[in-house]
């Protein structure tokens, strides 16, 4: 460890025990995407009792402290604040019992299922620590807590309400999150490391008529079958087979009873690839299959092709995740790693590309190890270890959050100079 870093990280034990408390209270307290209120004054009176310049209300419910410190680098840390309609089943003590109103007008289950308390506790104990041990580094640490990550709209609404004018310019943006790892892990990617997600609902249109007179109808149903059908052949005959993409379909609606061939039918999908030269081609490709299936159907209508939500790939900057990766070799040892590719998609990636500055980011682990590694023993850790969005993940207290205010920290010790 450096004396930097064992300067500035030394005041952490002084600070568990209220982590621990905020992060329990937190878990037992989520708030829906745009909906994050309490949890952004959670955030916004920390830093203001830190003596940080605090912005909030940014894209809604967005926050940012601004710790300046001197001449230096400027570096931007960023936690998302939202949960999700699930409904938790973890038996823990502190589980979350909120249910809230959705956009339908009935109640729904909210949970903590994807970490997000643990990014937001980590962040604040980062900023604690930052601003206790002034005299350790020099120029400007920006702490950045963004809500609706879920919806994929959240730091585009930040963008969209002046971020870039509200903040300094970074020199480099951090991020992390927590994943089905052992907890105390570390792991960062150069390069691509989250995929792009595009979610898509498409209708096809037909000609509907009784069941028992197929020749009056031009059947939708049948239509949707073989689009569905033919997507399957975009990856395994349209791509390398060393280039990563899943089209999954998810969802099929058509029709009102047996005997009645309807009108239309509404497949939806998701798509996640890589890279923006993947993602395009794949794309594009669906909407090939689907307006020559539309044709060959004798469809009378033109089908429509609607992109429901969209994700950015996340691809990190090798120079900046190498240093981050060379800081987090010396401080965490063996616990130090290279991660895998993951599935799952940010919208994390469009605050740094607004700003034209350089990101990275990497994963921590929140599974209890000993659960982790009898999993891994008998070969069940898909079966035996909860995953981001199930109804089951809670992350371990500890070393969970150590490990993450730990990361944050030292990445951002990395730039901000002695």
């Amino acid at each position: 460890m450096t004396d930097r870093n064992r300067a500035v990280l030394s005041g952490l034990a002084g600070i568990r025990s209220d982590l621990e408390d905020l992060y329990r209270d937190l878990h037992m307290h989520p708030e829906l995407g745009l909906r994050e209120h309490r949890t952004a004054k959670k955030a916004s009176d920390a830093l203001r009792d830190l003596g940080y310049e605090v912005t909030d209300g940014i894209g809604g419910t967005g926050v940012i402290g601004v710790l300046a410190n001197g001449d230096g680098p400027t570096v931007m840390a960023r936690a998302d604040m939202d949960a999700l309609p699930v409904r938790e089943q973890t038996g823990l003590p502190y589980a979350s019992t909120v249910t809230l109103t959705g956009p339908d007008g009935t109640e729904q289950p909210v949970m903590h299922a994807c970490g997000h308390d643990v990014h937001v506790t980590a962040l604040i104990g980062c900023a604690q620590l930052m601003a206790r041990a002034t005299d350790a580094w020099r120029g400007t640490f920006v702490a950045l807590f963004q809500p609706s990550e879920e919806n994929g709209d959240g730091a585009r609404a930040m963008i969209d309400d002046g971020l870039t004018a509200r903040a300094p310019r970074p020199d480099v943006v951090l991020a992390q999150h927590v994943l089905p790892y052992p907890a105390g892990y570390v792991g960062t990617r150069p390069g691509s490391f989250l995929s792009a997600a595009d979610s898509l609902r498409i209708t096809v249109h037909g000609r509907g008529a009784h069941g028992s007179m197929p020749q009056a109808a031009v059947d939708p149903v049948v239509m949707a079958a073989m689009i569905v059908v033919r997507l399957q052949t975009i990856v395994s005959r349209e791509l390398a087979a060393t280039t990563p993409a899943v089209v999954t379909v998810g969802s099929i609606h058509a029709g009102t009873g047996p005997n009645v061939i309807p009108d239309s039918a509404v497949v939806e999908l998701n798509v996640r690839t890589y890279d923006d030269a993947t993602r395009s081609q794949v794309l594009k490709a669906i909407e090939r299959i689907v307006r020559t299936e539309s044709e060959a159907s004798g469809s009378p209508k033109a089908p429509e092709i609607e992109r429901t939500a969209a994700f950015p790939p996340t691809v990190n900057d090798e120079e900046a995740t190498r240093r981050v990766a060379e800081a987090f070799a010396a401080h965490f040892g063996d616990d130090a790693h290279t991660i895998d590719l993951q599935t799952a998609s940010e919208d994390m990636s469009e605050i740094p590309k607004a700003f034209g500055a350089p990101f990275t980011y990497w994963g921590i682990g929140g599974i209890d190890a000993g659960l982790y590694a009898e999993a891994a023993k008998k070969g069940t850790i898909a079966q035996d270890v909860p995953v981001n969005h199930s109804p089951g993940f809670a992350p371990v207290v500890q070393p969970t959050l150590d490990t993450g205010v730990s990361a944050m920290t030292v990445a951002a010790l990395a730039w901000l100079g002695g």
